[in-house]
């Protein structure tokens, strides 16, 4: 049996975090033998637990934290190279930027036959400062020399790592974080049940938007845009479902804009199948995004999306066939998208079969076969059986 080695910091609220439990299940009923390398104590008790009733065989590295340390840097490199020397792995499979380096460095000292990495998405633009970025840049370009595969979201991404120096195209392979596009629409109520969940009108025109609150989503730019989607369609009402360090701002935000009656901050517990159910549009005005499975999660239930052209999200609306996309940190230019899409139902219901469709090209099915198949290949390429 191949034994596989995965790696992140922490499980988190986020798609890196979903994909991942996801990858080390779906390689355990193909036969591998796989298990995955976190820092418990750094990650949600809930995905934890989710992670341990789907059966995923979890190894504790405390000194993995999302954070840059020096010191627990280097604790937890020891400890994944007397792991991997212990455990011997045929594959180690690392994931996002911190467990990408640290995880990658051990595998090359623990010689590791194969090395997989996949970032999630970049720290490239929308996170950090010039001369941050520029250093995490050129730990990007080592560690790729370190890896066999690197693993992309969509292709716009493989585009970007190539323009800043990082990888050989060869290296490259796009496997999106895949959805269950079934098992959502299997479970999502009826537009007007959700509604009344929610405590929503049945004729408002509802917003909905899915992340953590945190800068690089671009949250504030959406209730920037209420004000003037609020003039044009009286009936609109934006509901944010999450929880992050910018809940306050949002708030306040929303208070001194006049419009805290019609932005509805929802935390992480919120159903998010009750929430795109029950919404008309799903507003994604990210700085950067890898891909954004909240976009796909939408598309998959007939939402169309409206969402800035930075990033994965490109590719997963299209040239605005499954929505619309405006320029990044633009607030006039989301609610003008907004504001098209909420004066015309023919619209919305023609950009939705669309997007029904195209969903099912970042669905499960759809992500699990390119990854075995990866596998399959690093395993003659290696002659690991």
């Amino acid at each position: 049996m191949i034994r596989v080695l995965h790696v992140i910091t922490r499980l988190a609220l986020g798609g890196a975090a979903e994909n991942t439990l996801h990858q080390v299940s779906a390689l355990s009923r193909a036969g591998y033998a796989a298990s995955l390398a976190v820092g418990i104590a750094a990650s949600d008790p809930r995905f934890v637990e989710s992670a341990r009733r789907r059966g995923c065989e979890l190894v504790d590295v405390p000194a993995l934290d999302r954070e840059p340390s020096l010191t627990r840097d280097l604790r937890a490199l020891v400890t994944l190279v007397r792991l991997m020397r212990r455990e011997r792995p045929a594959i180690v499979h690392t994931h996002t930027s911190k467990a990408g380096f640290t995880g990658r460095l051990a595998a090359r000292l623990a010689r590791v036959p194969a090395v997989v990495h996949q970032p999630h998405g970049h720290i490239f633009y929308g996170y950090y400062g010039r001369t941050q970025t520029a250093l995490y840049v050129a730990l990007e370009r080592a560690a790729a020399r370190w890896s066999d595969r690197l693993v992309t979201l969509t292709d716009r991404e493989i585009d970007e790592h190539l323009a800043l120096g990082i990888g050989r195209r060869p290296q490259f392979v796009t496997i999106p974080s895949g959805v269950p596009t079934a098992e959502l629409r299997a479970r999502a109520p009826g537009r007007a049940a959700a509604r009344k969940t929610l405590g929503l009108p049945e004729d408002a025109f509802v917003v909905a938007a899915i992340g953590r609150l945190v800068p690089v989503k671009g949250f504030d730019l959406l209730v920037r845009a209420v004000p003037a989607l609020l003039a044009a369609v009286p009936g609109a009402q934006a509901i944010v479902v999450g929880d992050g360090p910018e809940h306050e701002m949002l708030v306040s935000l929303a208070e001194r804009l006049g419009v805290p009656g019609r932005v509805r901050l929802h935390g992480p517990s919120a159903d998010v199948v009750d929430v795109l159910a029950a919404a008309d549009v799903l507003a994604a005005p990210s700085h950067n995004e890898g891909m954004g499975r909240s976009l796909v999660e939408a598309m998959a239930l007939g939402v169309p999306v409206v969402g800035a052209a930075v990033g994965g999200i490109p590719s997963v609306v299209g040239d605005d066939e499954a929505g619309r996309l405006v320029p990044p940190d633009d607030a006039a230019a989301l609610a003008a998208a907004l504001i098209e899409l909420g004066r015309s139902g023919a619209l919305r219901a023609k950009l939705a079969e669309v997007a029904r469709a195209r969903a099912e090209g970042f669905s499960t099915a759809v992500a699990d076969a390119k990854m075995l198949d990866l596998y399959a290949t690093l395993v003659r390429e290696r002659t690991l059986a």
